[in-house]
């Protein structure tokens, strides 16, 4: 069986690097899958999705002149349309191993905890003036922190 682009083919992990992993694949051919393809989730970090001598199905993307073999995980997997297949529905939704302990929700925690939207859609004009006011009260804040620990230059000194 030939290598040809939209296949599907089994390889072995043979190296893992920040860009993304090697699979050998029959004929003693070497392809890449890129960071982007190995998950349908975000992926920071490749080690977290796949190992060295490991296993994986994989669809041909690209061959070019120079035999350079361009592979895909998320795209040799087959998509089930949601609500069907399992009778579950949707799958749930995977979260980068590194996000799963930190608090979800569209919540502000540098304000208190207030919500950073409103229910409604916002204008450009007020979605401005929200971000010049935040961005004054950061500067403000900031400009506080910074005087006191340079004695507040200017303040009035007792003596």
């Amino acid at each position: 069986m030939s290598i040809e682009v939209g296949g599907i083919v089994e390889g072995t992990v043979t190296g893992i690097t920040k860009f993304g992993a090697f699979v050998e694949l029959e004929g003693k051919k070497t392809g890449l899958i890129h960071i982007s393809e190995v998950a349908d989730v975000y992926v920071n970090d490749v080690n977290d999705f796949l190992k060295v001598g490991q296993k994986v199905n994989v669809k041909v993307l690209t061959v070019d002149d120079r035999g350079k073999i361009g592979l895909s995980i998320k795209k040799a997997q087959p998509k089930a349309p949601a609500g069907q297949g399992t009778g579950q529905g949707p799958a749930p939704r995977q979260m980068r191993p590194q996000m799963a302990n930190r608090p979800q929700g569209g919540t502000d925690f540098h304000r208190g905890g207030q919500p950073r939207f409103t229910a409604g859609p916002l204008s450009f004009e007020d979605k401005l003036s929200r971000f010049l006011k935040d961005s004054d009260e950061r500067l403000t804040d900031l400009k506080k922190k910074t005087d006191s620990k340079r004695g507040g230059r200017g303040a009035r000194r007792s003596g």
